[in-house]
């Protein structure tokens, strides 16, 4: 590749054929935003949760980093395949597909390995919110980032980000205005009694 190539190309291309999905319109602004260079993931180690299309976890490996790829075992198939068919083959050890449902099976990864946590409109249904917010914490140590876009659509999107404060230090990073989707970042938050 020469300097100044975008390894991205191809993935851009995927991105504008698919931006008109409304659902995935959250891992587009936060794959754009990652392609920025404003977070670095080269040699990071990056899990992404509730991977759906996995488009976020193959922009996260283009970029350098190693991706645990997550989501439910119903959807494990299909993300494999995009994984598979999308993720140029020389990349492929660095892209790794898991079982992951939210606040169980937790001790199958290991507590505060990953450097980044990303998710892409993962905040939707409210009674995942408890199960969301332990698996967030499980993963996390004190030097992880979790990114987390979404539209905030309901007074429920509100109650998670609330119930994320209360855990987290959270602040916005990037509105798309176009597509009315945030981008929050958010990492532990220590308090007197925490040192």
């Amino acid at each position: 590749m020469r300097a100044g190539d975008s390894p991205l190309l191809p993935v851009r291309l995927f991105i504008e054929l698919l931006a008109k999905n409304s659902c995935i319109l959250e891992a587009v602004v936060l794959c754009s935003y990652l392609e920025t260079g404003a977070i670095d993931l080269r040699e990071r180690s990056v899990i992404e949760l509730g991977a759906g299309t996995g488009l976020l976890g193959i922009v996260a490996t283009l970029l350098g980093a190693h991706v645990t790829i997550t989501d439910r075992a119903s959807a494990l198939e299909f993300l494999e395949s995009n994984i598979q068919d999308n993720l140029p083959s020389e990349h492929h050890p660095r892209a790794v597909v898991k079982e992951l449902t939210w606040g169980r099976n937790l001790e199958n990864f290991s507590p505060g390995k990953f450097d980044f946590i990303l998710g892409a409109d993962i905040i939707y249904l409210e009674e995942t919110f408890v199960d969301l917010l332990e698996t967030l914490e499980y993963l996390c140590s004190e030097h992880t980032t979790i990114l987390l876009s979404c539209r905030i659509r309901y007074e429920r999107d509100q109650n998670f980000l609330k119930m994320l404060k209360g855990h987290f230090s959270v602040h916005e990073v990037h509105y798309d205005t176009s597509k009315d989707v945030h981008i929050f970042k958010a990492q532990r938050s220590f308090h007197k009694e925490d040192l």
